[in-house]
């Protein structure tokens, strides 16, 4: 009986030890196949694991991209090209002004006109070379009746041919006396047109008209001054349909600047609105003072809000510097910190925190983090994150 005992008691041991391992290798089949035990913030996943195709990586890229903004106190000017200042073209009496400051003028319209003794001292000059044309033509015509005569007289052999010569010089000379009365008489003509007055009447008044379409933004004349002055202007028109904002940049940043580029400009009367124009002229001097560059920008103002002397500022470039860019798809964010996921070996993967700069197109600028020999999950990243 014994014995017999002795026999259970080997097959029950056999049965448990059957069953132990039968657990160990029940266990093994359970875990997934191709994964690590890893580190916490890191994953791994064996290289022949399927689940590894399904992770992409793709190298960090250096790139020029923004890292700050060329700034510059602006301020808003009228546009020299489509300013026009009104001066008199004679010396005399303002009769009548017929517009007020503020008011839009078009091109031709009457300004004011002006009593001046100068246009009758023009009318007179002007009557006085015509009088002056008809006596050279008298005298050409006696002269050339002289030739005539002489001629006849030299061909009967009555007087000698010397007369002949002279009388030719004198006509020569009566014809150039009536080219110059001619043109004295032009320009006189002329004169008169440039004033707006007519060739025969006197005590005519003279109307200033607008140069050009604009708002009249300056005016220093009243009715019955008399002005004396012809370099003094009587009054500023300025077109505002197109307006230059000027800023004075430090040379340390005039060199992100460049003629023809897009600028932003922010206005401190029309608070959250930008305005765009493009750089025109950069600034061939430095300031020695101030070590400053000018430069101006030229923007559209077709309804006329941007008004001269209004204060804003202007962003006139972005500073670039090569630094290096991952995709959009490699970012994470989680608990107010920016990740990616850095491919450390084959199959093994891990957590890196970054500081982003400015986006570039579909790439995100690394400021601090990554190097650029780094390579980065782009494809697979939630499958890495969920481990």
């Amino acid at each position: 009986m014994m014995k017999n005992r002795w026999k259970v008691w080997m097959a029950l041991g056999a049965i448990l030890a059957l069953a132990a391992c039968s657990g160990e290798k029940a266990s093994e089949k359970a875990k997934p196949v191709g994964v690590a035990d890893t580190k916490p913030g890191s994953a791994s996943i064996d290289p022949n694991s399927p689940q590894l195709a399904q992770i992409r990586t793709e190298a960090v890229q250096m790139m020029s991209v923004p890292v700050g903004n060329v700034a510059a106190p602006g301020k808003v000017e009228a546009n020299m090209n489509r300013l026009s200042h009104v001066v008199l073209p004679v010396t005399g009496r303002v009769n009548s002004v017929l517009v007020k400051m503020g008011d839009f003028v078009r091109q031709g319209q009457a300004l004011l006109t002006l009593e001046s003794a100068d246009v009758d001292a023009a009318v007179s000059v002007y009557q006085q070379a015509q009088a002056t044309i008809t006596q050279a033509k008298s005298a050409l015509a006696k002269a050339q009746m002289d030739l005539d005569r002489s001629k006849d007289l030299f061909e009967h052999g009555a007087v000698p041919q010397k007369d002949v010569l002279n009388a030719q010089a004198v006509v020569v000379q009566a014809q150039a006396s009536v080219e110059q009365a001619q043109a004295a008489s032009e320009q006189s003509r002329r004169r008169l047109q440039i004033l707006g007055v007519g060739t025969d009447a006197y005590g005519q008044k003279v109307t200033i008209h607008a140069p050009i379409s604009g708002k009249l933004l300056e005016m220093s004349v009243v009715n019955g001054e008399f002005r004396n002055d012809l370099s003094a202007p009587l009054m500023t028109i300025a077109d505002l349909s197109s307006v230059w904002v000027t800023s004075d940049v430090p040379e340390t940043a005039i060199r992100f600047i460049r003629l023809g580029e897009p600028v932003n400009i922010e206005l401190t009367a029309y608070p959250g609105e930008t305005f765009r124009g493009r750089v025109t002229l950069i600034g061939d001097t430095v300031d020695p003072q101030t070590r400053t560059l000018k430069v101006r920008a030229e923007l559209a103002n077709p309804d006329g809000r941007l008004k001269p002397e209004m204060f804003g500022k202007i962003q006139l470039a972005e500073e670039n510097e090569q630094k290096p860019t991952v995709p959009s798809a490699a970012i994470i964010s989680a608990d107010g910190q920016i990740l990616v996921w850095r491919e450390v070996g084959e199959g093994v993967f891990e957590k890196v925190t970054i500081r982003a700069g400015a986006q570039v197109g579909d790439r995100i600028a690394v400021l601090e983090g990554l190097k650029p020999e780094d390579r980065v999950v782009v494809d697979g990243v939630m499958l890495l994150s969920a481990r």
